[in-house]
């Protein structure tokens, strides 16, 4: 794919702004090529930005669900009408297959298909009053301007998870992308403004983290800051948004048990967790970080996920049957082999993998690598790796491992694996967790919602309750004679 030397980035009421300040390149993780470079933007496009959308907010907020659906509707049919070069794009800048790119990218549509539905359905209440000389009304208006911050990892669907809901709601946004992953942000907002998305509605702001954060935080114009990342910069973001009581949606870390009870089927289990945890080279905020599995079966269901394992095929998104593309950056390769290390000098043992991939590219490769005698000690078991480094600990009772699974401040996601369903209910219900899978590993869509307990966040995405965080309930006391 030919892309332009320099790309136009910052996107501020229905205009490609000539940005004639510091430029930011972005490579391609798995060649560590040039791809192209894009503006880097601070505070002043920011400010900029905010004005824009707060102008635009009064006529967007009192248009009709119906009208903002439309606009939503057309943005889903034209994300997937493009999903292969919008999908192409992802791969280039973030690393992973070219399928899951295009998953992906199909993905992010859904979420714009389905809000372009919720949208006629921010429904009030008429409460019964306890006087007759009152009649009582709750009603939904929209919190006001957002800023969007969005992670890497999936850099199209975090986007349109958060501003697919806000317009529904009536709000109005400013977007501020990964630095990594720009690019699929652009083609996001081209493809808006195709759709008939009003000027200053929506807007971008690519470049200096720092400082657009920091406007974000501090402007009295921003309501509500909805964010994606990691837990430290969530708790940062707590800190800050306080001088304003600023509204936040969190989603943070996590830390995702998996538990492999011993009625579990076993070449199911093991097919589910291979998905889990090298989907995206285990970048997902979901995957699965420990492994529990119960010591009757423990032997063998290593043996059936090692050979999988060992058949995943490492190499560019972009070359057709790769399954396993690169980390996003040398920082992220460095931490997997700082957990690798720490776990061995702690009595792990490395099944498979265990070391950098020493292919025919010069980008950020780990092999997928699987360690057996996991104990508490070790980082890995209670740290987000964020990369391809899965860690196996045994247990006996059901009681045993659900205290281990719970023994962490994260609660974004967990899974079991079980053909039990009374053992299915109850450990659903034990596991302090946000997102409970089942024999699933993919909870994520449209129609539910999707967010953590404890450290990994405030509120939830996906389903009615994700428009719920851009809505405002005012309540209506009127009285009559």
């Amino acid at each position: 794919m030919n892309l332009e030397n320099k790309t136009k980035s910052i996107w501020i009421n229905g205009i490609w702004k000539d940005f004639t300040g510091k430029t930011e390149t972005i490579y391609n993780p798995a060649t560590l090529e040039p791809i192209t470079e894009v503006d880097y933007g601070g505070e002043i496009e920011t400010a900029e930005a905010i004005q824009a959308a707060s102008k635009a907010f009064s006529s967007w907020s009192e248009t009709t669900g119906r009208e903002r659906s439309r606009i939503l509707y057309k943005a889903a049919e034209l994300m997937t009408q493009n999903a292969e070069r919008l999908g192409e794009i992802l791969t280039l800048e973030q690393g992973k297959p070219l399928t899951e790119a295009i998953g992906e990218v199909k993905g992010a549509a859904s979420f714009l298909l389905w809000y372009a539905e919720e949208a006629s359905r921010g429904y009030g209440e008429w409460i019964p009053p306890s006087s007759q000389s009152k009649r009582l009304l709750v009603i939904p208006k929209p919190i006001g301007v957002v800023g969007a911050i969005t992670p890497w990892n999936f850099p199209s669907s975090m986007i349109t998870r958060k501003i697919a809901p806000a317009l529904a709601a009536g709000c109005t946004i400013v977007l501020k992308p990964a630095p990594e992953t720009p690019l699929s942000a652009i083609e996001i907002m081209k493809i808006f403004q195709k759709a008939g998305i009003p000027d200053g509605v929506l807007n971008l702001v690519t470049g200096d983290a720092e400082a657009i954060g920091k406007a974000l935080l501090e402007s009295k114009d921003v309501k509500l800051i909805t964010f994606t990342g990691s837990t430290a910069v969530g708790k940062y973001l707590i800190q800050e948004s306080a001088a304003h009581v600023k509204k936040l949606s969190l989603e943070l870390g996590g830390h995702a048990p998996s538990i492999v009870f011993e009625d579990a089927d076993m070449e199911k289990a093991a097919t589910l967790v291979l998905g889990s945890k090298f989907r995206n080279n285990g970048q997902t905020c979901i995957c699965t970080n420990r492994l529990y599995v119960h010591e009757s079966i423990a032997e063998e269901f290593t043996a059936v996920l090692t050979e999988k394992v060992k058949q995943l095929k490492i190499g560019s998104g972009l070359e057709k049957g790769i399954e396993l593309g690169p980390l996003i950056n040398k920082k992220a390769l460095d931490k997997v082999h700082v957990h690798l290390e720490d776990a061995v000098e702690k009595g792990a043992k490395v099944i498979c993998g265990g070391t950098a991939w020493n292919g025919d590219l010069d980008g950020y490769f780990y092999e997928p690598t699987i360690l057996s005698n996991a104990t508490d000690e070790m980082i890995i078991m209670s740290e987000e790796t964020f990369g391809p480094l899965l860690p196996i600990q045994t247990f006996k009772k059901e009681d045993e491992v659900i205290h281990a699974a719970n023994n962490s401040d994260y609660g974004l996601a967990a899974y079991v694996f079980t053909e039990n369903t009374n053992c299915a209910i109850r450990t659903s219900e034990k596991l302090d967790y946000g997102i409970v899978g089942i024999n699933d590993v993919f909870p994520a869509t449209p129609e539910a919602p999707f967010g953590g307990i404890k450290q990994s966040g405030i509120g939830k995405e996906g389903g009615h309750h994700g428009m719920h965080e851009f809505l405002e309930k005012k309540f209506i006391s009127i009285g009559i004679e």
